[in-house]
């Protein structure tokens, strides 16, 4: 038994302060133990020397001065490149008002929406022919409204729902029933057409002349045969074995005329064609016509009908002059109605009826051409 007050013995663990007290008194040294070597300073590699203050201030004054030089070579290239641009821009404007002035048309609007109508009748007759019908039916109606509106405009009386209504009959009829019975349709849309104008005529009776009642039948006559019967015997031709590529090759050579017709009267039109029905039409224009549908002919015999080449020559003459008689045709219309477009609808085109007063008298001779040369297809 001890007398420690503390009851330290030698069996009880240091203390705190112990362990303190005993590094003080060996100056802060660890002890050596023999699991863990002392370190030995002088095995510390020394440190490299710093470069002086100059040579680091040079180094930061070269790397500014090259970020510099390439930024500023990437403006010079950046603006440059925006200058060509912004010239090319201005050089397309500029062309394209003269074109616009010569001809009235805006090129690039004009290409854009013959772009999506030509992508989306190539669509409909590649795939599954069918899906014609609801384009032609489409066609048929806004081209009877455009017509019967400009009708309108000149002072003549044209009913626009009996229209629609016997021109949706005569063009679904020409698809899907046979031919015989779409002569009879015709028959019975021209005369609900023109009985309904004489009825409405004399529930009105505002004192409208004879002359001017006649003319008005006659006209509503006239928008059925003009407008959906063509577009009916474009169906009729579809609906006839290899039809949809007859379609196709009928309304390829129309629009390659027109467009040829366009480009060598714009570059080369001297002489006016029709001056008093067409101003703008030239010998030269029709000289481009002759040569891009006759050769739109040939390649489309040869390449997608299977037939002779001779064939093809003839086929491009006849859907060039059944074009041409149409576009004429609708020039004098519009001349004798006292409009230029037969509506805005088609911004660079006009009207709708516009783009197909050369396709629609073309569908007459395309039927005729393949129930004469069909059986010459190559096999």
């Amino acid at each position: 038994m001890s007398d420690d007050s503390t009851g330290a013995g030698v069996d009880q663990p240091p203390t705190r302060r112990d362990v303190r007290d005993s590094s003080a008194s060996t100056g802060g040294v660890p002890l050596a133990d023999g699991a863990v070597p002392a370190f030995d300073t002088a095995n510390v590699p020394p440190r490299p020397p710093l470069p002086s203050r100059d040579v680091r201030a040079g180094l930061s004054s070269l790397d500014i001065a090259d970020h510099n030089a390439i930024r500023d070579q990437w403006r010079l290239a950046r603006d440059e490149l925006g200058s060509h641009v912004s010239n090319a821009r201005d050089q397309f404007d500029q062309a394209n008002e003269r074109i616009k002035e010569r001809t009235g048309r805006d090129l690039v609007l004009a290409i854009l929406i013959g772009l999506a109508f030509g992508g989306a009748l190539l669509a409909s007759l590649l795939f599954i022919k069918v899906l014609f019908v609801p384009f032609a039916l489409a066609a048929a109606l806004l081209g009877v409204y455009e017509l019967a509106l400009a009708l309108r405009t000149s002072g003549r009386r044209v009913d626009v729902w009996p229209q629609l209504g016997a021109a949706a009959l005569l063009v679904l009829t020409a698809f899907f029933v046979d031919v015989w019975l779409v002569w009879v349709v015709l028959f019975i849309a021209v005369a609900f057409v023109i009985v309904w104008r004489l009825v409405a005529q004399m529930i009105t009776k505002d004192g409208r002349t004879y002359g001017d009642v006649l003319t008005d039948a006659v006209v509503a006559g006239f928008v059925q045969i003009y407008v959906p019967f063509l577009a009916a015997v474009a169906l009729i031709l579809l609906k006839q074995e290899g039809g949809q590529w007859w379609v196709l090759s009928f309304i390829a050579i129309a629009v390659v005329a027109d467009t040829g017709a366009y480009a060598a009267g714009l570059a080369f039109g001297r002489h006016p064609m029709a001056p008093r029905i067409s101003p703008k039409k030239t010998w030269e224009g029709f000289g481009g016509a002759v040569v891009g549908s006759i050769t739109a002919g040939v390649l489309l015999a040869i390449f997608l009908l299977g037939l002779p080449w001779w064939i093809g020559v003839i086929f491009g003459i006849a859907i060039l002059l059944s074009a041409t008689l149409g576009d004429l045709g609708e020039s004098m219309l519009k001349r004798d109605l006292g409009i230029k477009d037969m509506s805005s609808w088609l911004p660079g085109h006009g009207g709708l009826l516009d783009r197909l007063d050369s396709i629609l008298p073309s569908t007459v001779p395309a039927l005729c051409l393949y129930f004469l040369f069909s059986s010459w297809t190559v096999l």
